[in-house]
């Protein structure tokens, strides 16, 4: 695959994904349009660092430290949300936004 071949693959990635973390109201749904476009950019990173150095490994190791992160991060959203829907079955954005105090 070229370079243009997997920016239009991370650009689809991040369309979709912002497209369904401004559609959906649950909160599950919000968060899987967040991980969608974070792998949009990720994807768009790792072919710049292949196709721009592909001899230093430097982009490829920071690449696995943000799939680190990310994996980290989208974690304890979940556990957050299950938190949430387990104390006041809040599943969705405009309940959750009520629950001040």
């Amino acid at each position: 695959m070229t370079l243009p071949m997997f920016l239009l693959l991370a650009s689809a990635l991040f369309s979709v994904g912002l497209y369904g973390a401004l559609s959906q109201q649950a909160v599950v749904m919000v968060m899987m349009g967040l991980e969608l476009m974070i792998n949009g950019v990720i994807v768009a990173a790792a072919a710049l660092w292949w196709f721009l150095a592909p001899q230093q490994p430097d982009g490829q190791v920071l690449v696995l430290v943000v799939i680190a992160a990310m994996t980290v991060e989208m974690a304890l959203g979940f556990a957050v949300v299950t938190l949430l829907f387990r104390s006041s079955d809040a599943d969705m954005t405009d309940m959750a936004g009520k629950l001040r105090g």
